[in-house]
């Protein structure tokens, strides 16, 4: 038999030292200076004298096969070949030589693919996947990103923000867009409507149970047949119990709500990491475009541009200047749905497996 000489590794980071740049691969970790020559273009400089610069460039993160090998064509034609994508679906390219770089963001503006998205400017939204692939989406992020960005083109191309401002929209309350400087969060706020006529035929009810972070669901025998029931003085409107279980529809047209969260950040940098904190709610899901919330996103990025010194990400300017100046800033309201005042968190989520304080 044989000796396996390689073995694949289907978990953790992938190695990418075999598609790196071989400039950048021979070089890593010797780089001793870089600078920001203009929006979109970062350059590096290392021990040995050798630059790379590189330009990059918003795309979306679900991508059509001909759009990819668009970006392939540019990546051959206008730059060294080497293309890397960001956790913000930003694609990379890498050139050796300075001479490249105008006419690679003239191919990549061309064809539609704004060049921006570093330093103090508006980078490209994380987000989930939305109705096109999730199991749980209350909305769909990826399509509100693309209504918002559309709105916040300049912003993305420029560097007028006091500091980076990060983004994240997430199709459900799970939140798999995580913090950022601004999170639009879809928020259930009624327990499923359960159809019990269907439960028995298309849901594995142990599942469902074990699905719930709050021990909010039981079994039950409703009209004769095996089902299941809600305890509603439990139930934090999650939706976790839906992708498992169809019949219990915890999408609303009326209930089911936009809400922005803001100042989370995850880095080291010049202060902690975060958690972002809710400043707007109720807002429609009202796609395809989502005016309302484009709306909201824009008045608070103009409230931080004109009043954020330089440096500040979003959570320092607004501990600098309290939250009842940012909602006066910003002309939000403020209601009783910013005010965590749930007397049952604390046992429900003690309730659970996964949570105990």
């Amino acid at each position: 038999m044989a000796e396996r000489t390689h073995e694949t590794i289907e978990s953790g980071a992938p190695d990418p030292m075999p598609y790196m740049h071989p400039v950048m691969k021979d070089n890593y970790g010797k780089w001793v200076f870089h600078s920001h020559p203009k929006p979109g273009v970062l350059y590096h400089r290392a021990e040995n004298g050798a630059e790379v610069w590189t330009v990059k460039a918003g795309t979306q993160r679900q991508m059509d096969h001909y759009t990819i090998l668009k970006l392939a064509d540019i990546a051959d034609q206008f730059a060294d070949g080497y293309v890397r994508f960001t956790t913000r679906a930003n694609i990379e390219y890498m050139v050796t030589d300075n001479s490249k770089v105008e006419p690679l963001i003239k191919a990549l503006t061309d064809n539609g693919f704004p060049v921006g998205g570093t330093a103090n400017s508006v980078s490209m939204i994380a987000h989930t996947q939305g109705w096109l692939h999730c199991d749980i989406p209350g909305t769909d992020a990826s399509g509100a990103v693309k209504a918002l960005m559309d709105e916040l083109y300049e912003e993305f191309i420029k560097c007028e923000m006091p500091n980076r401002v990060k983004l994240s929209t997430s199709c459900c309350e799970i939140n798999c867009g995580g913090q950022a400087d601004i999170a639009i969060v879809i928020q259930h706020t009624k327990p499923p409507k359960i159809n019990h006529d269907l439960v028995a035929n298309v849901c594995e009810r142990p599942s469902v149970v074990a699905r719930c972070p709050v021990a909010a669901i039981r079994p039950a025998l409703v009209n004769g047949k095996p089902s299941l029931e809600v305890d509603e003085k439990k139930c934090i409107c999650c939706g976790a119990c839906f992708p498992p279980c169809p019949p219990m529809q915890i999408n609303d047209p009326e209930f089911s709500k936009f809400a922005i969260w803001v100042g989370g950040k995850n880095s080291n940098a010049r202060s902690r990491p975060t958690f972002h904190k809710l400043v707007a709610s109720g807002i429609p899901n009202n796609p395809p475009r989502w005016p309302e919330v484009s709306t909201v996103v824009k008045t608070i990025l103009a409230a931080y541009k004109a009043d954020g010194r330089p440096w500040e990400r979003m959570n320092d300017w607004i501990d600098r200047i309290g939250w009842p100046a940012f909602f006066e800033k910003t002309g939000l309201p403020f209601t009783k749905y910013h005010i965590d005042n749930w007397r049952g968190g604390r046992n429900s989520l003690n309730a659970s497996a996964h949570i105990r304080f």
